[in-house]
């Protein structure tokens, strides 16, 4: 896990200045560089997520390339806990998740762990966490994925499809190695132990299934790392690939944290939120700026530190040239908060208008998504 004085991550808990730096050699992964870009440029255009360094470490993504050359298609898998509605954190990486699917070509394998955080979540009832994942579905499906090649699932109602897998992970994974990568103790439920088994699944089901070794993509926050290095420990000793992995960086909060998090909803900007909402919370947003309009015009802001700069940043400007003049008038004092932040809200609501509409439409739609057959590959 990534641990240290003021910096904790983990599947469960981020907390402190993440040193993303640092959790590259940590958890032993790779930068993606410049070489790497070039060769997923030969596909189409690079993201965003990429250019600015938001999707920047990966494991063996260029092993999955060279085997996709050879004219043997991967995979994607990704997934989410349903606990609650959705914020901005959580479509990132699915965004970014869509744009592999299309540059590539390549199905998705969407896992609704309604399990999971029924087991890890005090007070949460299954009837909940599934009721979230149907919530929680309509707002995967209102980013346009390619109904013919996206298939959710919830644990719990595909558990025949799962289980058989999930216990040949479990064979193979010690609890010492659980309590070493999760910092389980005496008193977690013995469910939460096993979790990491159901999680590994889809990382290994097309292999399964097609009866022979088919290359999965999981894009995913760094933080979801430690369950995945699990996976790719045992997946040798099943006769599975090891499944690659594309990180990113965590969206911030409007506090000026490292994550956005659910237990703070007045820093946290949800897919369901009104107009209104928005407006009040992005006000009240921690920014670069100085105590003073004249300090600001005489000292200038620091938008490393600004949460409105970095939601600009990661997510809703994708302009780098525009970008950049925000940067320089903000460090020239030519530019105030209050600019920013109307200017950031009327960004929002506009991404957010179209989303809640087309979330709505979903509604009709979930049966063209859901994983029906055995075999969906």
């Amino acid at each position: 896990m990534g641990e240290k004085e003021g910096f904790t991550i983990t599947p469960w808990e981020v907390s402190g200045e993440i040193d993303y730096d640092e959790l590259i050699v940590r958890f032993g992964t790779s930068k993606i560089d410049e070489k790497l870009l070039e060769r997923i440029a030969r596909y189409g255009p690079i993201h965003t997520m990429l250019k600015r360094g938001i999707f920047y470490s990966h494991r063996d993504f260029n092993r999955v390339l060279d085997e996709y050359e050879k004219g043997n298609p991967f995979y994607l898998y990704t997934g989410r806990g349903p606990s609650g509605n959705i914020h901005l954190g959580h479509l990132m990486p699915w965004i970014f998740t869509k744009y592999i699917q299309d540059t590539f070509d390549v199905p998705l394998y969407f896992q609704l762990t309604d399990d999971e955080k029924f087991l890890f979540k005090e007070g949460m009832t299954l009837e909940e966490t599934k009721k979230y994942a149907y919530e929680n579905m309509l707002d995967i499906i209102a980013l346009g994925f390619d109904p013919k090649k996206t298939h959710i699932f919830l644990d719990t109602e595909n558990i025949e499809k799962l289980y058989p897998i999930a216990l040949k992970v479990a064979k193979k994974i010690t609890f010492s190695t659980a309590r070493a990568v999760f910092g389980f103790n005496n008193s977690n439920n013995i469910g939460t132990i096993f979790y990491t088994s159901m999680q590994a699944v889809p990382a290994f089901m097309v292999s399964e299934w097609e009866k022979k070794q088919v290359p999965c993509v999981i894009p995913c926050g760094i933080d979801q790392d430690p369950h995945f290095r699990v996976a790719r420990d045992v997946a040798p000793g099943l006769g599975y690939p090891k499944p690659s992995l594309l990180h990113c960086k965590l969206f911030p909060s409007l506090s000026g944290d490292d994550k956005m998090s659910s237990s703070s909803p007045m820093s946290t900007i949800y897919t369901t939120d009104t107009p209104k909402q928005v407006k009040k919370k992005v006000g009240q947003a921690f920014t670069g700026g100085r105590v003073s309009v004249e300090e600001q015009r005489k000292l200038g802001g620091n938008p490393d530190i600004c949460a409105v700069y970095q939601y600009n940043y990661y997510l809703f400007e994708e302009d780098d040239a525009k970008l950049k003049k925000m940067r320089d008038e903000c460090v020239a004092g030519e530019r105030l908060c209050g600019q920013c932040k109307m200017e950031l809200t009327e960004k929002i609501n506009r991404f957010l208008e179209g989303h809640q509409e087309r979330r709505e439409e979903a509604r009709e739609r979930i049966e063209e998504f859901l994983m029906k057959s055995v075999n969906c590959h």
